[in-house]
């Protein structure tokens, strides 16, 4: 057996996954390779037959989670390394959204990437050992016009892994949030849906926006293949970080946000001040 990490990744079908899963395999490493329809990831198992092995899985249906998990610990010995990737997009206003449409995103986009974390955690805190990277985007530190309730689940996956470093980073499992901005990937092509309502109010905003999203695809100035080593880059490092941002305009795009936030708290810094008790009642509170 080699001595290479072995990694599980969502969402192979397509896009992040499947190139990240390309370059493993190409470079010797041990990867579960999983989609909802195994078929579509045989060209990827081909690579290297002996290191690969291909699981259908629906990050939705815990059971499926609970069968690829055992699985590939029970063919590999382990998991070192889980990337969370499965996911899709949702083009809409807020007020067009549809909202079961909306529920079913965040049902893959957050709550099967938290299920698949928690399958994983309890042999990882065993070994004291192993890393998480979770696919999020620029879209969940920064917001966009029409991707709303994507961006919502983003933002959601951001938090938790947050949280997730803080609770697991002392017991020797590392966390990297993965934020790209736009790659040539599946994403803005037929990987997501359209909202079927469309308000006229918002046509030069959510509209534009969604337009643009789309007119680029296949034209994205990220490449997934880049986006691949960078990932095993910071998997490997002895110090990773947990914001990998990829692409120029995910680093453009969170600066200025960052400069948004740092005048938004500093020109309210009174305010946000005095909205505590006074120092003295606090001392008598306490």
């Amino acid at each position: 057996m080699s001595d290479k990490k072995v990694w599980f990744i969502t969402g192979c079908s397509t896009g992040f996954g499947r190139e990240l899963a390309r370059h493993l395999l190409v470079n010797g490493y041990r990867v579960a390779v999983t989609a909802r329809d195994a078929s579509k990831i045989a060209d990827l198992v081909a690579i290297q037959p002996d290191n690969a092995i291909a699981i259908s899985l629906d990050v939705t249906d815990n059971t499926q989670i609970a069968d690829a998990v055992a699985r590939t610990e029970a063919h590999f010995g382990r998991i070192d390394v889980l990337v969370n990737n499965a996911g899709f997009g949702y083009f809409g206003a807020i007020e067009e959204s549809d909202e079961q449409e909306a529920r079913s995103m965040f049902e893959t986009n957050f709550w099967g990437l938290a299920a698949m974390t928690r399958a994983v955690l309890p042999k990882m805190r065993e070994r004291r050992a192993g890393t998480i990277v979770n696919i999020s985007s620029i879209g969940g530190f920064v917001s966009f016009p029409g991707v709303g309730f994507y961006n919502a689940t983003k933002y959601a996956v951001n938090g938790f892994s947050e949280a997730l470093k803080r609770e697991v980073e002392p017991l020797g499992i590392r966390v990297i949030l993965v934020q790209p901005s736009g790659f040539r990937t599946d994403w803005a092509g037929r990987s997501a849906n359209d909202a079927t309502v469309k308000i006229g109010d918002y046509a030069e905003t959510a509209a534009v926006n969604q337009a643009a999203i789309r007119g680029y695809s296949g034209n994205q100035p990220g490449d997934p293949v880049r986006a691949a080593k960078a990932i095993e880059a910071a998997v490997l490092s002895e110090d990773p970080p947990f914001h990998l941002l990829l692409g120029k305009a995910a680093l453009k795009n969170a600066r200025i946000k960052l400069e948004q936030l740092k005048s938004d708290f500093d020109e309210w810094a009174e305010v946000t001040e005095g909205a505590d008790f006074p120092e003295a009642e606090s001392a008598q509170a306490r």
